[in-house]
């Protein structure tokens, strides 16, 4: 048996490039189909490759168009002055010596107390400051300035007492070990404003009882 191509039989190839190239006659000869079929591989894909090159070439481009005018004009800057309030609390030059003046002569003062004096008035100006919290607080009316005094005044106290530790020669840790000790032996007590209040209103009660009773 001679396998081979049916003469019988249409060719499908001749069929198809019939359809494709009715001006191209192709022969029977299998010398010629193969070129044929080299030549229509490559024209196929020569058509292929301009098919997708044109595309991608009739596809629109994307164009920004960039507006020549701007809303941002810049940034402004303002010399920014400060307020009249702001310049009326600092200091001049003669405010400052003044207040150096007093510094040294409340020093001065302090120095001249014992250790014992000092510690009491601490107690005491810690106790005032308690009262000006709860005043606070509370709503009530009270000088804002008894807060900054009373507060330097307590800084300097312990100013000095940590300048007669260190003429002592006690040390950091000793002097901190101190302190918790006098905190510790401390005795609650009101503070002079709270026992001068009691006083007035005990006065005023004798008064009415008084009163009363006549």
């Amino acid at each position: 048996m001679v396998y081979g191509p049916d003469p019988t039989r249409p060719d499908p190839i001749r069929s198809i490039s019939g359809l494709l190239y009715p001006n191209i006659l192709i022969s029977n000869n299998p010398s010629c189909k193969g070129d044929w079929y080299h030549n229509h591989s490559n024209k196929m894909l020569t058509l292929s490759i301009a098919s997708s090159t044109s595309a991608i070439t009739a596809t629109p481009k994307t164009t920004f168009t960039s507006s020549t005018k701007s809303s941002f004009n810049g940034i402004r800057i303002a010399h920014v002055l400060p307020s009249p309030a702001v310049r009326a609390t600092t200091p001049t030059p003669r405010q400052s010596v003044v207040m150096m003046a007093k510094k040294e002569e409340e020093l001065k003062e302090i120095r001249a107390k014992t250790t014992e004096e000092i510690n009491d008035e601490i107690v005491d100006l810690k106790g005032e400051l308690f009262m000006l919290r709860l005043q606070r607080s509370a709503r009530n009316e009270f000088k804002s300035s008894e807060f900054r005094r009373m507060r330097k005044r307590v800084a300097r106290m312990l100013t000095v007492k940590r300048e007669r530790e260190i003429d002592d020669g006690v040390g950091k840790r000793q002097s901190r070990k101190l302190d918790r000790q006098w905190r510790k032996s401390i005795v609650p007590r009101p503070p002079p404003s709270l026992l001068k209040l009691q006083e007035e209103e005990a006065a005023e009660e004798a008064k009415e009882s008084a009163s009363a009773s006549t």
